[in-house]
């Protein structure tokens, strides 16, 4: 598995690229390279919670398992005065998204570190967890990261994911209401499906 994006240090030589995407009608550039998830650009499940996603301004918001940066970094830059906390345990995506920050001069809201899971973040909590889940790594971490997310968010605040039907959404929503108190489908598109999952 070392060469899984879901690695803390992949193994695939370094491949550097850039990529251009237009998010929520904002034009942004992206480094990525082998060993982080999407590296040749945006997937379109992340474009999806991305376009999905309603994020109050002023809002803490978790990008979960944030790669490169992208959707940590269409939120920080398309959303007023929020701020933005992005994990990974991959240090070759940690060092993107750093540089991604810069790149799309948003470096002044965001907060990176490495961590796996909510290892690094006890005693945070959060408004809005977003999470485009690592389905390679099976169900349990994936279950475990929607019990520990249920745990870091405020009152009233919100776990977004995005997961196909076919790798699990129908067991994944299961799962979900048994951690929370409200939970809907709010998109579903060529198979995916936005999953917002909150405690009222």
């Amino acid at each position: 598995m070392s060469d899984h994006y879901f690695s803390a240090k992949p193994e695939a030589q370094e491949e550097g690229r850039r990529v251009r995407a237009v998010l929520l009608g904002q034009p942004f550039t992206f480094y990525t390279d082998a060993g982080v998830f999407s590296k040749k650009g945006i997937d379109f499940g992340s474009r999806l919670l991305i376009e999905t996603v309603k994020i109050e301004p002023r809002s803490h918001v978790l990008d979960l398992g944030c790669g490169y940066g992208a959707i940590g970094i269409a939120v920080a830059k398309t959303v007023p005065h929020v701020k933005v906390t992005m994990v990974d345990i991959n240090e070759r995506a940690i060092r993107l998204a750093k540089e991604n920050t810069e790149l799309n001069q948003v470096e002044n809201q965001v907060k990176i570190m490495i961590s796996d899971r909510f290892s690094a973040l006890e005693g945070e909590a959060f408004d809005h967890i977003l999470l485009n889940p690592p389905i390679r790594t099976g169900k349990k971490t994936v279950y475990a990261m929607f019990e520990e997310a249920s745990k870091a968010l405020v009152s009233g605040g919100s776990l977004w994911i995005v997961i196909r039907k076919q790798q699990g959404a129908v067991s994944a929503k299961k799962e979900l209401e048994q951690l929370f108190s409200s939970v809907d489908v709010v998109d579903r598109k060529k198979g995916y499906w936005v999953i917002r999952s909150r405690n009222d």
